[in-house]
């Protein structure tokens, strides 16, 4: 850049006070001002454009990468879909060839009543006062609640007049 330092300044301003004159030299001070002004938001205002730029093409660039990642997961993601569907198939196969086996189907029916036996223990017709009285929770609290359920009551201060 320009090396302007006092001593030139002062020259500069002496020489245009004679070429300009007096009169002259604040309008023409004034008006290079307004330029250099005007030059250096010019400036900025590419600097700031430039460095946009430079931000949208990184931002496009991480888009690429984070397109391509999921693109590369979303196969990943299928072709385990697929094997998993295979697997499934192949067990189903072997399912059918079981299922046509009778004592596994009368393993399967044994099973079937035990589960809907203890099912009906659990949801049986016994009121719940019933349950209440002989400890059987129908409602469950946790252990901070009851215990501010069953706790003293604090007396309150009422005086007699």
């Amino acid at each position: 850049m320009i090396d302007l330092g006092i001593t030139k300044l002062a020259l500069i301003g002496v020489v245009a006070l004679v070429v300009i004159g007096p009169e002259k030299l604040p309008k023409v001070a004034r008006m290079a001002g307004t330029l250099l002004g005007r030059a250096q938001r010019y400036i900025n205002d590419v600097k700031s454009e430039v460095s946009r730029e430079m931000e949208l093409d990184e931002l496009r660039k991480m888009q690429k990468d984070v397109h391509e990642a999921a693109q590369h997961v979303e196969k990943s993601v299928s072709e385990t879909w697929s094997q998993t569907e295979e697997a499934l198939r192949s067990i189903g196969q072997d399912d059918d060839a079981l299922s046509s086996d009778p004592l596994t189907t009368e393993i399967l029916s044994v099973k079937a009543k035990d589960f809907r036996r203890k099912k009906l223990a659990r949801t049986s017709a016994v009121p719940a006062w019933y349950k209440n009285r002989h400890g059987q929770r129908s409602h469950v609290i946790s252990g901070s609640a009851r215990m501010a359920r069953h706790r003293v009551k604090a007396r309150s201060n009422v005086s007699f007049f």
